[in-house]
Parts: C-alpha cells; structure tokens; sequence
C-alpha cells in the first residue's frame, strides 16, 4: 500500500489478499490501514466495492456473523459464496472462525 491510496483503495487491496477458504473481519482490517476505529468505514467502502473485482464475501464482523449480507445480490448469496470456497458454519449461522479466520502479516 502506498500514502497516496485512498481508504477505499487500501481496504480492496487488503480484501484481495484474503484467500478462498478464509474470511477476515471489519475490524482486522480497519487495523491494517492503520484507523483501529474505522471497522464500520471498512464496511461503508465494502458496499461501494466492485464485487467482480473484490471479494467483499470474506469480510465478517467480529463474532463472524454475515453482517454485509444485505448488501449481495440477495440475502443467501454472501454465505452460498463463502460454502462454495469450503468456509464452515456454526449452528448459529456465524463463520467458525477459530478453522476459518485469516490474519494478515504482523497482525
């Protein structure tokens, strides 16, 4: 990441690097850009995000649960992606993130 991308651009860069199988939270990421606070302004740039082009289905919140499923193409299609790359589910519908949870480098 260079200084001058914007915080959008820094999020899609870091949610391309997610592989499949995996899934990083809000939060995580909102660290990596180096704003602690800003998990909610990473799902903001997640709605705006170019689903061909960025894999905002690995992005969860804190507790794994499908918070930006809304946001899909309809409300099954976040979690269909995610069973379609191996990503396991608990009996409360959240992502098990303890097999499933991806960190980046020095976080």
């Amino acid at each position: 990441m260079t200084a001058s991308m914007t915080f959008y651009e820094k999020v899609y860069e870091l949610v391309r690097r997610i592989p499949p199988g995996k899934v990083s939270t809000y939060g995580i990421i909102a660290e990596q850009v180096s704003m602690r606070s800003a998990a909610r302004m990473v799902g903001w740039a997640l709605n705006k995000a170019d689903l061909a082009t960025v894999p905002a289905h690995r992005v969860v919140n804190r507790n794994g649960e499908l918070t930006g499923k809304g946001h899909f193409f309809t409300p099954d299609t976040m979690r269909r992606m995610l069973e379609t790359e191996g990503v396991t589910f608990r009996p409360d519908g959240s992502v098990n993130l303890e097999r499933h949870l991806f960190r980046f480098n020095g976080s």
